[in-house]
């Protein structure tokens, strides 16, 4: 579990790491040696390279998921507090949820649906403020993030193939993202820009630490240990990012904020698909259990003894004794 915990909390980390050590004006080159590099760590430990229609949907994926999500991300980073960052991002597994329910009709479990309303609320209160503080270019970035995200998500469910694990697909994704990014980069910002010794920790830290080493955690994590325990592990992202944008980067939320920060991390945790699953185990164990009473009282009544089945009384008015009767058959017995 602690090695799992190393990638959430790298996640988390990874918003301030952007807005305090790289460069505010190159979110393309950014993006591009976070993902480039590690999708090359990851391919290198799959030892695999994608066949057939897998070419064009890393290509679609590694867009959607990996290359537009990080510049977006990126730019959310440099624009919004790291707290504030941090938390409105907490509710993209909410969103997804929503996303794969609108379009392929994966139907969530009320208390699913709950969390993603009241983190949604949440996130409200936090960026609609009225004070100007919050950019409002920062919100529209992770919210695009979201979506494009969601969509991939939904893409990466359509088109799961058990012969393709999961590092694999997750290492063509950052490659062709990262190889995409690059092309962007020298078209829309020309050179790379020159970096000092922090901002190149930085990058160092996003794409060894925060990517490649936090997937591999992360899909250990998936291989070794119930998925609502993993997943209630990655509510150390949000709080990362909160903690560390409050107590190192000298940010302060209003008493609004505030307690839009803690509705949205209530509504993760109401949200989060161990409840869902739990609520849903629930429901199926009541439908069972109302299915086996209803068999067992139908079963019950076939095999009791019917009025018209009692001994008739012989001559001197006494009834025979249940050995004297014919034998008769069962629901319940065999020839």
């Amino acid at each position: 579990m602690l090695v799992t915990a190393f990638a959430p909390i790298t996640w988390g980390a990874s918003y301030y790491v952007t807005r305090h050590l790289l460069p505010a004006d190159s979110p393309l080159w950014g993006s591009a040696l976070r993902a480039l590099p590690a999708g090359l760590i990851l391919l290198l430990v799959a030892r695999r390279l994608p066949r057939g229609s897998w070419w064009w949907r890393s290509l679609v994926l590694g867009t959607l998921n990996m290359g537009a999500f990080f510049v977006l991300v990126y730019v959310a980073a440099q624009l919004l507090p790291t707290s504030v960052a941090a938390t409105v991002m907490a509710t993209s597994p909410l969103v997804m949820m929503l996303m794969a329910w609108a379009l392929v009709a994966q139907r969530p479990a009320a208390p699913a649906v709950a969390g993603g309303l009241l983190g949604l609320a949440g996130v409200a209160a936090m960026v609609l403020t009225g004070t100007g503080s919050i950019d409002a270019r920062g919100v529209l970035a992770s919210v695009t993030a979201m979506l494009m995200s969601s969509v991939g998500f939904v893409l990466a469910q359509r088109w799961r193939d058990d012969d393709v694990d999961v590092l694999a697909s997750t290492s063509w994704q950052l490659v062709a993202g990262g190889s995409t990014l690059v092309v962007a980069a020298v078209v829309v910002e020309g050179a790379p820009p020159s970096l000092d010794g922090a901002a190149w920790g930085g990058l160092a830290f996003l794409s060894l630490a925060a990517t490649a080493v936090a997937y591999l955690a992360w899909f250990g994590g998936l291989r070794h240990l119930p998925a609502g325990t993993v997943g209630l592990v990655g509510l150390l992202n949000p709080v990362t990012g909160l903690a560390l944008g409050l107590l190192v980067g000298g940010e302060r939320l209003s008493a609004q904020q505030a307690v839009g920060a803690l509705v949205v991390l209530a509504g993760v945790v109401l949200g989060h698909p161990a409840l869902s699953r739990r609520a849903r185990a629930a429901r199926e164990l009541t439908v069972a259990e109302g299915t086996r009473s209803k068999e067992t009282r139908r079963h019950t009544g076939a095999l009791a003894p019917a009025a018209d089945d009692a001994p008739a009384p012989d001559a001197a008015g006494r009834r025979k004794p249940a050995a004297a009767r014919e034998p008769v058959e069962s629901a319940t017995s065999t020839r």
